[in-house]
């Protein structure tokens, strides 16, 4: 059987979700981009006239996922207790890891991608003007801990 969608009311019109009656617990989630850059591309990245630009990708992930509840109209501001991005340069692209977390009443996946794809798409936005071609892939979860749906993890990752 399916589970019903949250964010619907019975009449199927679009809410809020109300977690007022859930407990506080800790919640932690992790989730993955990829953006796929030419090999030419990647090594002029050092050269860029507009900075690192893993370093200020870095940067956009973790203040977006500080206002993932500003962008996703359901989402419920949370107090992070920790926000973070990796940002790491590969032989085909660039890696992107971000991981977000709090103690509250819902969980934080939405922060985690947010993260993920505002450091995705800050990539895309230093290197765009050496080529246009450039894709930014992979967007999922990785990894969720806590609340009542309980822990995730997509298989596959270590």
């Amino acid at each position: 059987m399916m589970k019903r969608l949250s964010h619907f009311d019975s009449a199927g019109s679009p809410r809020m979700v109300d977690v007022s009656a859930k407990s506080e617990t800790l919640r932690t989630a992790r989730a993955h981009a990829f953006i796929r850059i030419s090999r030419s591309v990647l090594q002029k990245l050092p050269e860029n006239p507009k900075g690192n630009p893993l370093e200020i990708a870095r940067i956009a992930g973790i203040g977006a996922a500080k206002r993932t509840w500003e962008l996703i109209p359901l989402c419920h501001p949370l107090l992070l207790s920790h926000a973070d991005v990796d940002v790491t340069l590969e032989k085909n692209g660039v890696r992107v890891i971000s991981s977000a977390s709090t103690t509250a009443q819902t969980g934080v996946e939405m922060e985690a991608l947010t993260a993920a794809s505002v450091a995705a798409l800050t990539v895309y936005d230093m290197v765009k003007a050496l080529d246009k071609s450039i894709e930014i892939q992979d967007l999922y979860l990785l990894e969720k801990t806590g609340g009542k749906s309980g822990d995730f993890r997509r298989k596959g990752v270590a």
